[in-house]
């Protein structure tokens, strides 16, 4: 988090959830059109339930639950807590309303602002309502891509943002920086905010490498298309492969053939494809097949992470070329905190740096990002090595 108070980066946390859902009509909060996109109402309620759940219910003695079922309603994961809806009913649910989901915001924060009183907070607890901002910083993001999905799904291309731009970034640099065979640190260390997935710090081998210094642009993958990167069963992994064949997948999510030329649905609506702008919302997948297309790879996370100092980062979560697996000393905390990182740590692929997405303060070298290989909604791109 920025250097201020915890009662201030409280405040501002919670605001910017808020402002993201300003342009949004009522409609706009419940669609759920698939599993993995959570409606923006379960996002306003969920990270609200996590303050009270793990903080006020635990560590505010006066405290009084707002509402019985919204444990139950708005739990993600947390199979300590208990019960909850399936997540692909998210969108199910109607009730509560959206007024009354701010009402509970409302009722939570006073509550919070009531706790961050105190000049006192225990070092644990501290650490606790840190976690809870970064949580709540996380759900900023998928917010934003997740309503970008209900959105984008729509026939009419509705306009989310007449300003929005997280799509329309340009490289500053060009070129390879050249690395060093050696053994070098990777993993989080000093003081500071972390996921626990980013430790512990360790020693990593690593050959000699060249890592561009720029993110694969639309002109250059709209040259993987036209050279029918589609439909060369040869660039792809065999589930990539099996993958593009059952969805019939021609290109990146959110492309449209519009006559002759390709479209991209954004957040300020239907624009033609920009060859200039940096490439986004493609699947490890297609990351992969474009860089065996190039004869080139895509960055190990420890790669990556070393060589991060030279070059910038931080409009595409990059898809690396590692599995998401545990650090050596990374440990799962006990109760429902422990749930938060390591029981993911199966079948994801790592992503690196940051994106346009990402809210201020909440990116760092170490950050350890993960998804699973096939997904396209976020705002990933493409850097690749030699």
């Amino acid at each position: 988090m920025p250097t201020m108070s915890l009662r201030d980066a409280y405040l501002m946390t919670r605001a910017r959830t808020e402002a993201i859902c300003k342009p949004l009509a009522i409609e706009d909060y419940v669609p759920q059109p698939v599993v993995f996109a959570s409606p923006p109402k379960w996002h306003l309620a969920h990270s609200t339930w996590f303050f009270e759940e793990m903080i006020l219910r635990r560590h505010y003695p006066q405290y009084e639950v707002f509402d019985i079922m919204y444990g139950y309603l708005f739990n993600s994961y947390y199979n300590h807590v208990g019960e909850r809806t399936e997540r692909g009913n998210r969108g199910a649910n109607t009730r509560p309303t959206v007024e009354e989901v701010y009402r509970y915001r409302e009722y939570v924060d006073r509550h919070m602002l009531e706790l961050l009183q105190s000049d006192s907070l225990p070092s644990e607890l501290v650490a606790l309502i840190t976690l809870g901002l970064n949580h709540e910083q996380q759900h900023q993001e998928l917010l934003v891509t997740d309503l970008k999905y209900v959105l984008g799904h729509q026939p009419t291309f509705p306009k989310y943002d007449v300003h929005s731009n997280y799509e329309s970034g340009v490289n500053s640099e060009v070129g390879f920086v050249e690395m060093q065979e050696g053994i070098y640190e990777i993993g989080f260390a000093g003081d500071g905010f972390c996921f626990d997935n980013e430790l512990d710090r360790h020693k990593v081998y690593l050959n000699g490498y060249s890592i561009c210094k720029s993110l694969v642009t639309n002109g250059e993958f709209l040259g993987f298309m036209a050279a029918g990167g589609y439909k060369k069963f040869e660039l792809w992994l065999d589930e990539g492969w099996a993958w593009v064949k059952e969805n019939g997948i021609q290109a990146p999510l959110y492309w449209h053939r519009v006559g002759e030329e390709w479209h991209q649905y954004t957040l300020a609506g239907l624009k033609k494809v920009d060859p200039d702008a940096i490439l986004c919302h493609v699947s490890f997948y297609e990351a992969h097949a474009f860089a065996t297309w190039k004869k080139m790879r895509l960055p190990t996370e420890a790669e990556w992470e070393v060589a991060s100092p030279f070059f910038k980062w931080g409009s595409r979560w990059e898809w690396n070329n590692s599995a998401y697996l545990p650090y050596p000393g990374f440990a799962i905390a006990p109760g429902a905190v422990g749930e938060y990182n390591g029981k993911f740590m199966i079948n994801q692929m790592v992503l690196r740096g940051a994106s346009t997405a990402t809210p201020e303060g909440h990116s760092r070298p170490t950050y350890r990002n993960f998804f699973h290989p096939q997904h396209q909604w976020q705002f990933t791109g493409i850097r690749l090595v030699k």
